[in-house]
């Protein structure tokens, strides 16, 4: 397991394909984000599932960065 967390493809892989997807008109993420950013008015906990699981690869991926930073 620590291993895959470790893996740079592994994680670069997941931001492009669920941490991007659907990818038209626009990145999911970035409309949440958007949404979180306006005040995040009518998000039902759905929503606010929806940004963890489209979000956790970007944060694997600066984990990943910090832990190779402090190296």
């Amino acid at each position: 397991m620590k291993t895959l967390i470790n893996d740079w493809k592994l994680v670069i892989l997941l931001c492009l394909t669920l941490g991007l997807a659907p990818f038209f008109p626009e990145p999911h993420i970035v409309g949440k984000v958007r949404w979180l950013a306006g005040g995040a008015v009518g998000m039902s906990p759905m929503d606010y599932f929806d940004v963890l699981l489209h979000g956790f690869p970007f944060i694997l991926l600066l984990r990943l960065i910090i832990v190779k930073l402090k190296k």
